[in-house]
């Protein structure tokens, strides 16, 4: 990773800052990306105090000239882009019957259209330096999670997007990897958007027991290094994709009574 050229979005929190601090520690130059100008500040402050190299740009990927711009500036910058890392993203909590569809179209927005707008704009270098483009997808874009549709129907478009784009470039020698965490802990759920649009606050889930967003930006470097297309991490999450292609209507009962069982659950 040494001089290597890396966006990340999302990178004020969760898997995008560890992975921001961990990439810094192997010699790549970064673009740290998100709306948190406050949290950018002192993220890159921190590395470059501890002799790595960043930038940053407060981007709401949602916004397509914003990410055009960012992609420009990360050009002028360092002159090149080897990896792009599409973290950015909100959840929701909420059964599509009570779904406020601004709230779903918002999800989309971020979590899709953000990589897509991303991905548009920063290709044309990476596959100059015949790079990396990683979409952090989820167990929720193998399995549709109930409460979660709006999250699930994302996470399922940013996969065949990036599939197809792996496709179509196959003899460019672009890699494309699509990395799939199980539950990890983060503020993903904090900030979550209940029904209504309202972030929901409080995580339903035991954060303490989930994969660190720090084991989850290592084994992202490895599968970057050794050129993986798909990365599944967690057992629960290996056994769940694993188990539903070939017993989809019984994953179907797991994932339900599993989701059901989180406090203030809406079955």
């Amino acid at each position: 990773m040494k001089g290597k050229v890396i966006i990340i979005t999302g990178a004020s929190s969760g898997i995008g800052m560890s992975c921001a601090f961990e990439f810094s520690k192997l010699g790549a130059n970064l673009m740290l990306v998100a709306r948190s100008e406050k949290k950018l500040i002192e993220i890159s402050e921190e590395i470059n105090k501890k002799g790595g190299n960043s930038i940053f740009s407060v981007t709401d990927v949602s916004i397509e000239l914003e990410c055009n711009e960012m992609v420009q500036q990360t050009i002028s910058f360092f002159g090149k882009i080897d990896i792009l890392i599409n973290n950015a993203g909100i959840s929701m909590r909420s059964i599509f019957n009570e779904l406020n569809l601004s709230v779903f179209e918002k999800v989309m927005k971020v979590n899709f259209w953000g990589a897509v707008y991303c991905t548009k704009y920063a290709l044309p270098h990476i596959l100059k330096t015949k790079g990396s483009i990683v979409g952090v997808s989820s167990i929720a874009g193998h399995k549709g999670l109930p409460g979660r549709s709006a999250y699930s129907a994302s996470k399922f478009a940013l996969q065949g997007f990036l599939e197809s784009l792996r496709i179509e470039n196959l003899k460019n020698n672009l890699h494309v990897l699509i990395i799939c965490p199980g539950f990890t802990s983060s503020n993903i759920r904090k900030k979550a958007l209940q029904g209504d649009g309202l972030e929901q606050g409080e995580s339903p889930r035991a954060e303490q027991k989930m994969m660190s967003s720090e084991e989850v930006a290592l084994h992202m470097i490895r599968a970057v290094n050794n050129k993986k297309n798909n990365l599944v991490l967690t057992s629960n999450g290996k056994l769940t994709v694993f188990l539903n292609k070939f017993f989809p209507k019984l994953v179907d009962k797991l994932v339900f009574n599993h989701m059901s069982k989180e406090p203030g659950s809406p079955f």
